[in-house]
């Protein structure tokens, strides 16, 4: 008996002494700016005018590396070009397909309506302009082909919420002739191209141009890459995969970058929460889920239920034509991007495919 006591007291030791040990490691790494193990650690931000980016690995955060495969293969199906996951500010995940690679740029559609949000959002705390003024009081009465008392009531509130009330069945085209009346604006939730006319608005209300602002303003401050190219009716942005989960990151920081706050975070929150009372999963030109209906574009139809039921309430979110998303999550500190191809049919916004991918995002992070 007294053979086997000394034994255990030996191994009690023993086991006491590695728990110090790993404690002492464990806060030894805790203490690193590189930790990634803790709850605390602080959100990463990647430096400017630089390609590093810290990472974090699927092990460390508990998540599922044998469910990885099935949803890259997903993606793969689905025509994506780039697929990246950023968790408290690292990369998780950044994978890419068909010869795509981190330094090709493509595409944002209708995802980079969240851009022209952004910045009319800073040149209103800059001074220059109000969104609760009308938009002729920037560029000029007679930009519609409305009569003059319904072109007044449109405010820039109104195309931050799609709520102009202009007829949206008339495609892209922004010209007067082709912005027709509808419904009085604030009555009305449509889906327009119309929201192009807030770039003319901070061009004119600032005395630059909507490209000289925007790079200065939101760009350049956060190590963006990307520029703005004309396609047909569209204004569209182009960037690299990092600089579209770069602006995601501002997001999931309520626009504040590395302590440096470039868009008011009230206004900030006020875009990423319901803007009207017809379309509850729509703010200023972002998309929001856990609402109790949506609405969808090209269709006056409310639908009832989440955006896509899969994915965190929380979550906001900027869609574009052919399945480009940039998902933000703050509860759960993720910025995920996929860039492509329509993963089925053609889009504006919302498909299927949004829904399907939580599914399988879930079944790795869960």
């Amino acid at each position: 008996m007294k053979i086997k006591n000394l034994l255990s007291i030996s191994a009690f030791c023993l086991i006491a002494m590695s728990c110090s040990s790993s404690t002492d490691d464990s806060t030894e790494q805790n203490s690193s700016q590189n930790d990634t193990s803790t709850t605390t650690e602080a959100m990463y931000f990647p430096p400017l005018n630089s390609d590093s980016w810290e990472t974090k690995s699927i092990s460390n955060l508990g998540w599922h590396q044998d469910k990885v495969q099935d949803l890259l293969d997903y993606l793969q199906t689905k025509n994506s070009k780039s697929f990246m996951i950023l968790q408290n500010g690292r990369i998780v995940m950044e994978n890419y397909f068909s010869g795509h690679t981190a330094t090709t740029p493509w595409y944002w559609a209708s995802a980079g309506k969240t851009l022209t949000s952004t910045v009319t959002g800073i040149a209103e705390q800059e001074g220059f302009l109000n969104i609760n003024n009308k938009v002729s009081t920037y560029i000029g009465t007679g930009w519609t082909s409305e009569p003059l008392a319904k072109e007044n009531l449109i405010t820039c509130k109104n195309l931050l919420t799609m709520t102009s009330g202009l007829d949206d069945s008339l495609g892209d085209d922004v010209t007067p002739a082709n912005l027709k009346y509808k419904a009085d604006a604030g009555t009305r939730w449509a889906y327009h191209n119309v929201y192009v006319k807030l770039q003319d608005v901070v061009a004119a209300a600032t005395g630059q141009t909507w490209a000289q602002y925007f790079n200065v303003k939101l760009r350049d401050k956060i190590g963006m890459t990307g520029s703005w190219i004309q396609s047909g009716d569209n204004s569209v942005y182009w960037s690299t995969t990092r600089s579209m989960a770069r602006f995601g990151l501002m997001a999931l920081n309520n626009g504040n970058w590395n302590g440096t706050q470039i868009i008011n975070s009230n206004y900030f929150q006020s875009a990423t929460t319901t803007s009207q009372n017809i379309n509850l999963a729509y703010g200023y030109l972002w998309w929001l889920n856990g609402k109790s209906s949506y609405h969808l574009p090209q269709t006056q139809f409310q639908f009832n239920g989440k955006l896509i039921p899969s994915a965190p309430d929380d979550m906001f979110c900027a869609l574009g034509k052919n399945d480009q998303k940039i998902y933000v999550v703050p509860s759960k500190k993720l910025v995920i991007i996929r860039m492509g191809d329509a993963a089925d049919n053609v889009n504006l916004a919302l498909s299927d495919f949004d829904d399907v991918l939580w599914q399988k995002i879930n079944a790795v992070i869960n």
